[in-house]
Order: C-alpha cells, then sequence, then structure tokens
C-alpha cells in the first residue's frame, strides 16, 4: 500500500482553485458573478436549489428574476406567478408559497432587501442553516460555511472529519476549517464533487488530491 502523504489543507485548496477552474462554477456564485448579489435574490435562489440541480435552478432563477428582483416586484407577481415561473424546480408550489411570504414580509417591513443576520435568516420559512450560510457567505462576505452534499462527503471521503450527517460536519468544520476557507469551500467543492469525487465512482485516478486523501468509504 502505498503511503498518503500528510493531509496540507493549504495545498489543498490551491490545487482545487486551479482544477474547478475547468468546470461551471456552483449556483449560487455563478448568479452572483451575473450581478444577482442582493441577500433576497441569492437566498431566494437557494431555496429554489433545494432537491434540484443547478441545472435547472439556474434557469428557473434567471426567469424569475427576469420578472421580479426585488420584494415589492415578488409581491406583484404573486404567489400563482412565482409558481408558474419556478414550475420546473422541485416542490414548486411549496417553494412558491415560501418565496412570496418572505417577500410579503419584507414589504410589510418597508425593506427591499433582506439584512445580513443570521437570525433573521433563519425564522423565515423554508430557510436553514445551508441556505443561511451560503447567502450570508457569498452575498455579504461574512465567514459562514455552506454544508451541502458535496461538502459532507468530500470532507469526510479526506478524513479531515468525521461525521454522519450535514448538521454535524458543519459543527465540526466550524470548529476546525481555518476562517480563510469557510465561504470558498463550498464554491470550490461543488464543482469538484460533481466531475471528479462524485458519489458514485469517484475520478480517484485522475484525481490530484489522492495522494493525500484518505479514500475513506470510495
Amino acid at each position: 500500500m502505498i503511503e498518503k502523504e500528510p493531509f496540507d489543507l493549504d495545498r489543498v485548496f490551491e490545487i482545487l482553485e486551479e482544477v474547478v477552474e475547468l468546470y461551471p462554477k456552483a449556483g449560487l456564485f455563478e448568479l452572483f458573478a451575473e450581478g444577482h448579489r442582493s441577500v433576497f435574490e441569492l437566498l431566494i435562489a437557494c431555496m429554489i436549489s433545494i432537491r434540484t440541480k443547478d441545472e435547472v435552478m439556474l434557469p428557473v432563477s434567471r426567469k424569475l428574476f427576469g420578472n421580479a428582483r426585488t420584494a415589492s416586484e415578488m409581491v406583484r407577481l404573486g404567489r400563482e406567478g412565482i409558481e408558474r415561473l419556478i414550475y420546473s424546480s422541485s416542490f414548486h408550489e411549496r417553494k412558491a408559497g415560501q418565496i412570496y411570504k418572505i417577500a410579503e414580509r419584507l414589504v410589510s417591513e418597508g425593506r427591499e432587501d433582506l439584512p445580513c443576520e443570521l437570525d433573521y435568516l433563519l425564522s423565515l420559512d423554508g430557510v436553514g442553516p445551508k441556505c443561511a450560510n451560503l447567502v450570508l457567505g457569498i452575498g455579504c462576505g461574512k465567514p459562514f460555511i455552506g454544508v451541502d452534499i458535496h461538502v459532507h462527503r468530500i470532507t469526510n471521503r479526506w478524513g479531515y472529519v468525521e461525521t454522519k450527517t450535514p448538521e454535524k460536519t458543519l459543527a465540526a468544520l466550524e470548529e476546525k476549517l481555518p476562517k480563510r476557507y469557510w465561504v470558498d469551500i463550498n464554491r470550490l467543492l461543488v464543482p469538484f464533487g460533481k466531475n471528479i469525487c462524485t458519489g458514485i465512482n469517484p475520478k480517484c485516478l485522475q484525481c490530484r488530491l489522492k495522494s493525500m486523501c484518505k479514500q475513506i468509504d470510495t
């Protein structure tokens, strides 16, 4: 058996930066790059992404934002208008109701955008830690870790954490991962997880991190 190199986190992130240049950006980072930078838009897109692949979420979100980008515009669309525009996403009816309620609350509070406050975001129906953290990291530039299935799977496969659920992975990474990587870990591991370190049949032989990865449960 070939002895593994020590796990050098800085080198891992350097390599990831180079590798993911070949692949499409993670969905919310792509929307941010396109100019959808309000906390409101990013949160709505993240809600649409739940149980929905980026390949569907991105065109659906663009279509929705082509009709409404602010809370007041979303309210004017109405629940049924929102549902028609996000029909291709999973659970579109429930999501439309949640999106409308968030927009309605903002308008009633005299706001057009959401505040960069974790407690406020988590108080919204349909918003959990993954979306709240992603939005605060991407849209607000705050140090938060967005843990999705890719971040959970890969950090455990590396042996960097040993956890059973994304929620426990989030807690473990908050304890262990240097803050300079908190936002970037999702930006990098989503495309890496979709194209190299996949859930089934990971491409270990062509992975540039194989010498440091423990390849747990591959």
